[in-house]
């Protein structure tokens, strides 16, 4: 059964890697960037900004910052545990895919999938009540993964199964939020 899953996961990278074209390589090098983004990061910061004060805000962050930090530790956990090849490095598919950045790293499972869905899963969860369109946050974690199969380095299951944890951090992390916040902070 895992063989066969395994087998679609290879098919399906195959196909959606191969929709690429040398038009584009550019533009996903930049959207797969962490840096590329920092505009967009500004933009959400000053819209909270304007919305919580600077206390809220501050606070927000922190727990942003420490929800990244887990959900970095445990895609790290899950991929020196699996120990499986990226697209990229993988002798058996290797020749027959676009490979426009490597990576000598483990692929299972998407951190960059994970992060950014725990970060707009808990944005969204605590701030959809102050913004009417926050669920267009959740584009951001579907072009940022979608970058990763663009360019070699995950197989749509990494996606998935980092989507699915950073689903779950964000979830934890926005019921712990005002539980600590009452607690600790009175804010």
């Amino acid at each position: 059964m895992l063989d066969k899953i395994l087998s679609l996961d290879t098919q399906l990278f195959i196909y959606l890697n191969g929709l690429g074209s040398e038009t584009y390589d550019g533009l996903w090098l930049i959207i797969t960037k962490q840096t590329s983004w920092i505009p967009f990061f500004i933009l959400l910061l000053y819209l909270i900004f304007k919305k919580l004060g600077t206390k809220q805000t501050l606070y927000l962050l922190l727990f942003v910052a420490i929800l990244v930090t887990c959900s970095d530790q445990i895609t790290n956990l899950f991929k020196y545990g699996f120990q499986r090849l990226r697209p990229c490095s993988d002798p058996a598919i290797n020749t027959k895919i676009r490979i426009i950045q490597s990576s000598a790293t483990f692929s299972f499972f998407s951190g960059h999938a994970a992060n950014t869905m725990a970060v707009a899963t808990f944005l969204y969860l605590t701030l959809k009540r102050y913004f009417k369109y926050l669920r267009l946050l959740f584009l951001w974690p579907l072009i940022f993964a979608y970058s990763r199969i663009y360019l070699g380095l995950h197989y749509p299951s990494d996606i998935i199964c980092g989507y699915l944890c950073g689903l779950t951090l964000g979830f934890l992390m926005f019921k712990l939020y005002p539980i600590v916040q009452k607690r600790y902070f009175s804010v």
